[in-house]
């Protein structure tokens, strides 16, 4: 069977030339291979995500010469396929309701922090403070009942105690240089949210489960998400998914040498093309041949 690739990018801003790189490269190596490569729309974020942005993808990687398979496959339109996987998450025990706002968690944290350092994730986030998970099911029940607010969190000391030494085979670079079989740490992250009232999945659990549905043999993406295939790399063992190979490679980054954002409008795609750059324009300045 070919390779999949696939590049996922969520329309809540216009395409940027980090976003060319990382598409160019998935485009190139599955030509090279004679592989398929797909288009993924991640729009769980309704707040943020706008179909004129998913418009301007399609555009944007049309006008870079990318070619991709369809029909698209929008996250929007698979909400029951994400909570299916809750739902076998559930049966396991392995996720629990939380009930406490964001404010509410940033006050805990500040409060554990008053008292020395508190852990924080590999994006730097602090760990879930929280003790949702020691409630018991008549006070869960009651809250639900009252109609409270909660997301739902994955119980990330019960999920491991299920599953042994995870390791993932990396094609690329991660941030330390690490390549070749990585071992996973999904402990790092605490208990992370699965899904909130207002979003019934989150990224990464909606990503492992589009990867498994659609066949994606090769995860091509930035080194920003290096640690988060630590999440990735449980849930499939949890989920009883196929493992892709990952290869992750170095970010597009501005003069100051920050990660570029989608606010970021003198890298932005349709800035550039206006200005008379062409697709080898592009290339050249994401260091592509």
């Amino acid at each position: 069977m070919p390779p999949v690739f696939r590049f996922a990018p969520s329309p809540n801003g216009y395409l940027h030339l980090g976003h060319a790189y990382s598409a160019l490269l998935n485009h190139d190596l599955a030509k090279q291979s004679g592989g398929r490569l797909l288009l993924r729309i991640e729009d769980i974020d309704a707040t943020r995500c706008r179909p004129e942005f998913e418009q301007a993808i399609y555009e944007d990687l049309a006008w870079l010469g990318i070619a991709w398979e369809t029909p698209v496959r929008r996250q929007s339109e698979h909400f029951a396929a994400y909570g299916a996987a809750i739902d076998r998450l559930a049966a396991q025990g392995l996720v629990y309701p939380s009930f406490e706002s964001r404010a509410e968690v940033a006050r805990l944290v500040a409060e554990r922090e008053a008292g020395g350092a508190w852990p924080r994730d590999p994006d730097g986030a602090a760990l879930y403070p929280g003790a949702a998970r020691s409630l018991s099911a008549e006070q869960r029940d009651r809250l639900i009942g009252q109609g409270a607010p909660f997301a739902l969190r994955l119980d990330m000391a019960a999920a491991r105690a299920r599953t042994g030494g995870l390791r993932w085979q990396e094609a690329g670079e991660g941030p330390a240089g690490e390549t070749g079989e990585v071992t996973a740490r999904p402990e790092a992250w605490g208990d992370v949210i699965m899904a909130r009232k207002e979003t019934p999945t989150s990224y990464h659990l909606s990503v492992v489960i589009d990867d498994a549905l659609q066949g994606v043999t090769d995860v091509v993406r930035g080194v920003d998400l290096f640690w988060s295939t630590s999440v990735h790399r449980l849930l499939q063992e949890l989920l009883g998914l196929p493992v892709p190979v990952y290869r992750h490679h170095a970010l597009i980054r501005d003069g100051a040498g920050q990660k570029l954002s989608k606010s970021t409008r003198a890298t932005g795609l349709r800035e550039l093309r206006a200005e008379g750059a062409g697709p080898a324009d592009i290339r050249r300045l994401v260091g592509l041949p």
